[in-house]
């Protein structure tokens, strides 16, 4: 296969953009939280660069610079390995970040997250498994289509049991795409659809919760205090903005806002920056998915082709709900902005994921 010798800067440009803008943007919203918890503004964005950036660099480099087809062989040791990380969430080594969902391992003064890790290894299995030396595993019904419910039914169980919705989402629909893309049937993926669907209606409807949060997204009036506080916060915060914005650092917002440098952290830059700057965003994310869609379309290794698409779905669907969450077009859900909210292991997930996307494009 004739390799280029230079790596896409239609990704690699927008991923440093997306960083450093990151990084701005978490001084900012930070600020006074910083003041307010430790008597210092810029205590997470060091916390950031040294537990997130640092790390997130080296990960960069391992996926930008080690041949791609190497993970393949560890595919699926690193998704038992996150497995075992998830499971340990529920013994004396989990932690919570401040909610009821047990979402951390705390090692110290170490902490992460499996289930950012997992959109990781998760993607890097699937791929492996459908361009294995069986390559027509998709559209095979107990060789392909019954092992893939299993092992999301495994994985989707321990999600739930963390309460953690938003990554069931998204880890669950970038699969189904991945199986899609391996030349799956088309009667075998609405399947996993419908019972996807409705699994998880039947989840909202039995857990009080879940049920709260679709109540409080068709009436935010029902609970303006509680439930209904920070969505209704987002969508204020989000109009005050305007077309240009109220300027870099001048958020009002982030002294009451929740989630202000995490869940909710759209809402700040459109706040800041208006509608503009939010457009410009959004473009920015847009184009770097689709460039991952174009190049897997001429890369052709298929184990590479799989994860230019796994990975390119995993931001974009993860980039969709923090938006659509916080402009209420979707039911309030927790998850950050790629490579911008707050939160060490997803920056390092998403670097990593962004290595290997580059490493990638050599060969398209």
């Amino acid at each position: 296969m004739k390799s280029r010798k230079r790596f896409d800067y239609a990704i690699l440009v927008p991923v440093f953009v997306l960083v450093v803008f990151g990084l701005m943007m978490l001084a900012s919203a930070s600020s006074d939280l910083g003041k307010l918890k430790f008597d210092d503004a810029y205590y997470y964005l060091k916390h950031q660069v040294f537990y997130g950036l640092s790390i997130g660099i080296v990960g960069f480099l391992l996926g930008l610079f080690v041949p791609y087809r190497h993970y393949k062989k560890f595919s699926t040791l690193l998704l038992f390995l996150t497995i075992i990380g998830l499971i340990l969430v529920f013994t004396p080594l989990g932690s919570s970040s401040g909610t009821a969902a047990e979402r951390w391992i705390a090692l110290g003064p170490i902490t992460f997250q499996p289930s950012e890790i997992l959109k990781l290894t998760f993607i890097l299995y699937l791929a492996a498994w459908l361009s294995g030396a069986r390559s027509n595993r998709g559209d095979n019904f107990w060789e392909g289509f019954m092992p893939f419910l299993a092992v999301c039914g495994v994985i989707g169980l321990l999600l739930i049991l963390e309460k953690s919705t938003s990554s069931v989402i998204i880890i669950m629909f970038s699969a189904l795409v991945v199986y899609f893309a391996s030349g799956a049937k088309r009667q075998y993926v609405f399947y996993a659809v419908f019972l996807g669907v409705l699994l998880m209606s039947l989840l909202v409807v039995f857990t009080p919760y879940r049920f709260e949060r679709i109540k409080t997204y068709f009436d935010h009036t029902s609970d303006v205090q509680g439930a209904s506080y920070q969505t209704n916060q987002a969508l204020i915060t989000i109009g005050s903005g305007g077309i240009w914005g109220v300027g870099y650092g001048k958020s009002v917002a982030k002294q009451y806002l929740p989630e202000q440098i995490g869940d909710s952290i759209f809402a700040i830059i459109a706040e800041e920056f208006g509608f503009v700057g939010s457009t410009i965003l959004i473009t920015a994310f847009f184009f770097m998915v689709l460039r991952s869609y174009q190049l897997a379309k001429r890369v052709g290794d298929r184990f590479g082709r799989l994860l230019l698409v796994g990975f390119g779905t995993v931001i974009g669907i993860q980039v969709f709900v923090h938006i659509a969450s916080n402009a209420k077009l979707i039911p309030l859900t927790g998850v950050p902005l790629p490579f911008v909210s707050y939160g060490g292991t997803a920056l390092v997930v998403f670097l990593t994921m962004s290595g290997i996307m580059l490493n990638i494009s050599k060969h398209a």
